[in-house]
């Protein structure tokens, strides 16, 4: 068991953060957060791990897409510990790796067909590009609340493929001494 900076525990029990705490993390609700809080959950289950303290559980992002937040919350992955890597090929798939099981799971978001895909695709070109009008900024979140709940409540074998896969992982982060660089005077 851990804690979290805010002194929630989060077990291997399946007490992980809600959507909910996503959501205020990313600081908004949309089908990409809620893909990454699904597939973050399924590959903690998939390994059988607790949120853990540090690296031990290190996470490649082939995406850097909205769905990577939700999966800093979960498995506390970060860039900045080094245990979040992302390699951004446009692909909603992340490989997730155990280090003390020496066990990892690649997970592949399937895609699916959505009724409203196409109107809600004609509409983010819209609302992105500021030209909406306020009915069609009203269906697009619509849309969007939608496409987030059936994300949420879709069988997991519908929407995700997980693999068992061999992992080379990273090194562990390494912490240097500060030095100051003598040609621009910054430090390094």
């Amino acid at each position: 068991m851990c804690e979290t900076h805010d002194h929630q525990h989060f077990d291997s029990a399946g007490k992980y953060p809600s959507f909910e705490e996503c959501v205020a993390f990313h600081g908004h609700s949309c089908p990409g957060l809620a893909t990454g809080y699904r597939a973050a959950l399924a590959a903690m289950q998939a390994l059988g791990v607790a949120r853990p303290n540090d690296e031990e559980l290190v996470t490649v992002a082939e995406t850097n897409a909205c769905g990577v937040d939700a999966i800093q919350l979960v498995t506390g992955c970060t860039a900045g510990k080094g245990n979040l890597i992302i390699h951004d090929y446009g692909k909603h798939v992340f490989t997730f790796y155990a280090r003390e099981k020496n066990r990892a799971v690649r997970i592949l978001i399937k895609n699916r067909e959505m009724p409203d895909r196409a109107e809600m695709d004609s509409l983010r070109k819209k609302v992105f590009a500021g030209t909406a009008n306020e009915t069609g900024q009203k269906r697009f979140s619509e849309l969007m609340a939608e496409a987030t709940k059936a994300i949420l409540s879709i069988p997991r074998d519908e929407m995700l493929t997980i693999t068992e896969v061999a992992f080379n992982p990273p090194e562990k982060a390494r912490i240097f001494t500060t030095v100051i660089c003598p040609d621009c005077g910054e430090p390094v």
